[in-house]
C-alpha cells in the first residue's frame, strides 16, 4: 500500500510541477519586451500558401502587405489558376501596389504533401537566401518578418512558432482556441525555454542554404507533415529550432465540434508520427492523470476530500492567469473551453494509436507513403 500511495503521489506532484512550471515560463516570457531588431535587415521572400477561401483571407493576407520591413517580396502560391484563392489574390496585389507581390499557379510533385507541392514554385521563383513561409489563416504582425530575423542568432537553423487563437465564435471556437493557446503553445515555448524547440508549419524562416543542405522541399515531404521533418532536418546538421519570442495570431471565427475534434486528432496523428515517445508522454499533459491520481489519494484516506476542488482551481486557475497575462482569450467561455478540451485529450490521445492515416483537403495522407519516400533527396 505504502508504493501505490508513493506513486499516487509522485503522479500528482510531478504532473502539477510540470503544468505550473510550464505556464509560469510561457506567461513571462509573454511578459517580456520584444527582441531588439538588427540593423543590417536582408532581402526576404515572404512565401504564403492559398487553397480556397476561408473567412479571414482577407485580413489575414492582407497583412502580408502592411509590414514594417524596408526590402521584402510576397509570394502568393495557389495549387490551380482556377482555385477561389486567386481572385481575392489578385484584387490585394492591385490594391497594394507599393508592396512587390505576384500569384503564382500550379503544383510541382516534390513530395506527397500538397502544401509543399503548392509552395515549391514560389522557392523556385525567387532568389532571395531568407524564406519566410507562412500559412493563410496567419494574421502577420506589422513587425512579423523583424521578429523573425531577431530571434536568428549562432546555431540557428529555423526560426518557428506556433499560432495562438483569437476572436474565437462560439463554445467551440473557445475549445479549438483552448487546445492551440494554454495547452499547446505553452509546451511548444516551454520546450523551446529549454533548448528542445519543434518547428510549427504555420510559421518557418528558413537560411535557404540550410534547407537546401538537408534536402530542400522534398526532405521535407519524408514526414507527414512539414513541421515534423523541418525539426529533424536542423537538427541532423547540429543546428536549433528556436520560437520568436512572441507568438502571431490566427483567428477563430465559429467552430464546429467534428471540425475541432477531426483537426486535434489529425495534428495528435501527425505528432504521433515524428515524435513517438514525446506522443507517448502526452497523456501526462493534461489533467487526467493528475486528477485521477489525486481521486485515488482521497479515496485512500491519504488527502482530505476538500483538496480535489483546490486542485481544480489550482490547475485552472494556472491557465487562466496565463491567459490574461499573455492577451489570450479568458472569458468564462474559453474557460469552458478549457474544460472540454482536457475532456477530450485522452479520447484523442487513445483513438491515435488506433490508425496513422488522415485526409487532408480532399488529400489522404499515408505515413506508408510517407516511409517509402525516406530516401536521401536532393533538389
Amino acid at each position: 500500500m505504502t508504493m501505490v500511495l508513493l506513486f499516487l503521489a509522485a503522479l500528482l506532484g510531478i504532473t502539477l510541477t510540470a503544468h505550473l512550471l510550464s505556464a509560469a515560463m510561457t506567461a513571462w516570457r509573454e511578459s517580456r519586451p520584444p527582441k531588439p531588431v538588427p540593423d543590417d535587415l536582408p532581402f526576404i521572400a515572404l512565401m504564403r500558401p492559398v487553397c480556397g477561401v476561408d473567412p479571414f483571407d482577407a485580413e489575414t493576407l492582407g497583412s502580408s502587405f502592411e509590414l514594417d520591413y524596408p526590402d521584402y517580396e510576397v509570394i502568393f502560391c495557389a495549387p490551380s489558376e482556377h482555385d477561389p484563392a486567386c481572385a481575392l489574390v489578385r484584387r490585394l496585389i492591385e490594391e497594394n501596389p507599393h508592396v512587390r507581390a505576384r500569384l503564382l499557379t500550379g503544383l510541382d510533385a516534390v513530395s506527397g504533401n500538397p502544401k509543399l507541392n503548392n509552395l515549391h514554385k514560389g522557392l523556385s521563383a525567387t532568389d532571395a537566401e531568407w524564406l519566410a513561409m507562412a500559412d493563410s489563416n496567419l494574421l502577420l504582425p506589422r513587425d512579423y518578418l523583424k521578429r523573425l530575423v531577431a530571434e536568428w542568432r549562432p546555431g540557428t537553423g529555423l526560426v518557428s512558432a506556433p499560432p495562438v487563437a483569437e476572436r474565437p465564435g462560439n463554445l467551440w471556437g473557445a475549445v479549438e482556441a483552448a487546445f492551440l493557446n494554454t495547452n499547446q503553445a505553452r509546451w511548444q515555448v516551454a520546450a523551446d525555454m529549454i533548448g528542445l524547440g519543434f518547428a510549427q508549419g504555420k510559421s518557418l524562416f528558413w537560411r535557404r542554404d540550410i534547407l537546401m543542405a538537408g534536402g530542400g522541399f522534398a526532405a521535407l515531404g519524408r514526414n507527414m507533415a512539414e513541421d515534423v521533418a523541418s525539426t529533424k532536418l536542423v537538427r541532423r546538421q547540429g543546428l536549433k529550432v528556436r520560437l520568436t519570442r512572441h507568438l502571431f495570431a490566427q483567428p477563430i471565427g465559429r467552430r464546429a465540434a467534428r471540425t475541432v475534434w477531426d483537426r486535434q486528432l489529425r495534428w495528435s496523428k501527425v505528432r504521433r508520427d515524428g515524435f513517438v515517445m514525446i506522443f507517448a508522454a502526452e497523456i501526462a499533459q493534461g489533467p487526467f492523470l493528475p486528477f485521477l491520481a489525486a481521486l485515488a489519494l482521497a479515496a485512500l484516506g491519504a488527502m482530505p476530500w476538500i483538496a480535489l476542488p483546490l486542485l481544480v482551481a489550482l490547475w485552472y486557475g494556472a491557465e487562466v492567469l496565463l491567459a490574461r497575462i499573455a492577451g489570450w482569450p479568458a472569458s468564462a467561455r474559453d474557460i469552458a473551453g478549457f474544460a472540454i478540451r482536457d475532456a477530450m485529450l485522452p479520447a484523442l490521445w487513445l483513438m491515435t494509436w488506433f490508425g496513422r492515416d488522415f485526409t487532408w483537403r480532399g488529400n489522404d495522407m499515408t505515413h506508408r507513403d510517407v516511409a517509402r519516400r525516406d530516401t536521401p533527396v536532393t533538389e
